[in-house]
């Protein structure tokens, strides 16, 4: 499996085109980041599976699916490094997961289990695409420039999701009066079908634009021998280890407060409807704002972050989650919650815009694949908890405010895990030069 672009090893970085291509990415793939926590969820617990059942096929899909995509990233990752064709995965789970998104406008109430298959399938393949995506960043840009991409890829990507939020609620609000059918839940669904071709559209900047950089170290093998091949790498890598000892505290520490964050992302809405009974209505409004105070909130700290360096500027997102649980315990007025979510949203993109760029900067640059792959590992090996723990307390008590206080367990060890994080002793590891703090 050959990627059809001769690599360029020897092109420069931080070239422009490239870096809006990249960016553009994300705001192709986060119009299902926002659908999936608003109108999909909506409508899966409101119309396909109504009750219990709606909450906890949500908790658990996204619990396995992702649960999956740490067992796939790293071996993918692996073997997109041996053949240097990340492009190539791109474009294959991003059709997959757009296309899936799109044919759950055919999961109609009457066919409940088409629309959790397409579900399961999109979620999966949304997962896996970050992996790859994410790889590209350190070789489109040099440690300097890094932070401020990474930052601009979030932020471009809440303007994206933040607007197809936007057409959602147009066409849920007016769609009726310019003539369009309702029966069935026509509208969230024909959502849902925008959503996978606004993704699928947009992802065509990057996949023609931005090539893989690095030369292919097993050119001509095949698929299966390269899996095998790429198991064994994977496996060599984890004996290694020990020899970048502070991307491996990194990982672990990320492994456990990102479930954190990712949980917080996908829960919220279920929160907000089981506290405040909030309808799609009320709701989508609140998401709206979240997504245009994510833009500037990653912005800054990506700037800020250069400033007084990643590891601090992490510490003050992990600090700010700790304040948002313990709120979202407290409160009891609507007025409330809408202040919590735009504190959330100030470190949403923040955090997770911080964490990659200090595994970019501790990333050996021949190996961004395999090692974005266990990135994705470890953003993922145990996010499947995060949702699961959230979905089972919340249906066994009743209780919102204390599903969403157990998630505090998860920010406060993975932030005593990389209490004793050194990015610069990591990037010296990772053979550079250790200029970047």
């Amino acid at each position: 499996m050959s990627d059809s672009a001769t690599p360029s090893p020897v092109r420069p970085k931080n070239q422009r085109g490239e870096i809006i291509a990249w960016c553009l990415y994300d705001w192709a793939n986060s119009a299902y980041s926002t659908m999936y926590i608003t109108v999909l969820v909506l409508y899966l617990q409101g119309a396909v599976l109504t009750g219990d059942s709606g909450v906890t096929i949500y908790g658990w899909g996204i619990g396995l699916t992702t649960a999956a995509c740490a067992i796939l990233s790293p071996i993918l990752g692996a073997i997109a490094d041996a053949h240097a064709n990340k492009r190539t995965w791109l474009a294959i789970t991003t059709m997959l997961g757009a296309g899936a998104s799109a044919l759950m406008f055919f999961g109609t109430p009457q066919h409940p289990w088409w629309f959790v298959a397409m579900f399961l399938i999109a979620n999966l393949n949304y997962e896996l695409v970050q992996s790859f995506y994410n790889a590209f960043l350190p070789e489109i840009a040099d440690d300097d420039r890094m932070s401020n991409v990474s930052a601009w890829g979030y932020g471009t990507g809440y303007v994206g999701g933040g607007l197809m939020l936007v057409v959602a609620l147009v066409l849920v609000s007016f769609g009726e009066s310019w003539g369009l059918p309702t029966e069935d839940h026509f509208l969230p669904r024909l959502t849902l079908l925008v959503m996978g071709i606004w993704w699928a559209v947009f992802s065509l900047p990057m996949l023609l634009l931005v090539r893989d950089r690095a030369a292919p170290r097993h050119a001509g093998r095949s698929l299966v021998s390269t899996a095998m091949t790429g198991l064994r790498e994977v496996k060599a890598t984890l004996l290694e280890i020990r020899r970048y000892k502070m991307l491996a505290i990194f990982l672990i520490g990320f492994l456990i407060f990102n479930d954190g964050v990712m949980t917080v992302i996908s829960q919220a809405s279920v929160y907000a409807q089981k506290k405040f009974n909030l309808t799609q209505e009320e709701l989508i409004p609140i998401f709206l704002m979240i997504q245009f105070v994510a833009l500037p909130g990653a912005l800054f700290m990506g700037w800020f972050a250069n400033k007084i360096g990643q590891k601090n500027a992490l510490h003050i997102c992990l600090a700010i989650w700790v304040v948002v649980l313990f709120s979202g315990f407290l409160i009891t007025e609507v007025w409330q919650f809408r202040i919590m979510a735009a504190l959330t949203a100030l470190v949403m993109g923040s955090t997770q815009s911080v964490s990659r760029t200090i595994m970019g900067l501790m990333t050996p640059e021949e190996r961004t694949g395999e090692f974005f792959g266990f990135f994705n590992l470890s953003g993922k090996a145990f996010s499947m908890l995060g949702p699961i723990m959230f979905a089972e307390i919340l249906t066994r008590t009743g209780s919102a405010n204390w599903a969403i206080l157990s998630l505090l367990v998860f920010f406060v060890v993975g932030w005593l895990i990389i209490a004793p994080l050194d990015i610069k002793k990591g990037q010296q590891q990772a053979g550079k030069d250790g200029s970047v703090r």
